[in-house]
């Protein structure tokens, strides 16, 4: 089954935006980036402090050795570390996984990136690693992710209730959207759509 090798290593390249694997040597990038709009305070979502960003670069790379992550570093046109990324909650039995832990900073958002990223990240998992399905996650109340997620074409699937507890100690209500194998064709013109148009 070639779903596996989605825990090897690799760079997602195009014109918007870079993925590369994520690596100890990003820290301060990503620090600097997650300054960028005091990413960390917002209540309905997890993205690490700056003086936290080993220590979540170093959770991630543990989840990476254990097979059920792949992480990126995601860098903008100009070659500047903006925020992470990842595939997530592996599933090679069934063919699925999960795009999800990703944040930004303030100034790469409601730019081409975010579209950019998705298409690479998806492009990889229908194409290369043939999933069934690819799923998205975010908080109930995070109305900015939902916009994005739904721009890209997914459908949501549902909401699970008191799906986790938050650092503050407030309960999520989880909502999924996913996209299929065969909405993929649709899915992926639709975003190299959004990509060619001039800005």
């Amino acid at each position: 089954m070639a779903l596996p090798r989605i825990v090897e290593p690799l760079t997602l390249r195009g014109e918007f935006a870079r993925l590369e694997p994520l690596s100890l040597v990003h820290a301060d990038g990503l620090a600097a980036a997650a300054r960028d709009g005091d990413m960390w305070q917002l209540w309905y979502t997890a993205i690490p402090a700056p003086e936290r960003m080993l220590t979540e670069i170093e959770r991630r790379l543990g989840l990476q050795a254990a097979g059920s992550m792949l992480p990126f570093t995601v860098f903008d046109a100009a070659d500047r570390i903006v925020g992470m990324s990842t595939f997530m909650n592996i599933d090679a039995v069934h063919q699925r996984v999960e795009i999800g832990s990703t944040w930004y900073g303030a100034s790469a958002q409601r730019t081409p990136l975010n579209t950019q990223c998705k298409r690479l990240m998806l492009s990889h998992a229908f194409e290369a690693l043939q999933c069934i399905a690819v799923e998205f996650r975010t908080h109930r109340f995070n109305q900015q992710s939902r916009r994005a997620i739904e721009r890209l074409g997914a459908q949501q699937d549902g909401i699970l209730r008191n799906h986790q507890r938050a650092a503050n100690g407030t309960l999520r209500d989880t909502v999924v959207y996913s996209i299929t194998a065969d909405e993929w064709p649709t899915v992926r013109t639709h975003l190299d759509f959004q990509l060619s148009r001039p800005r």
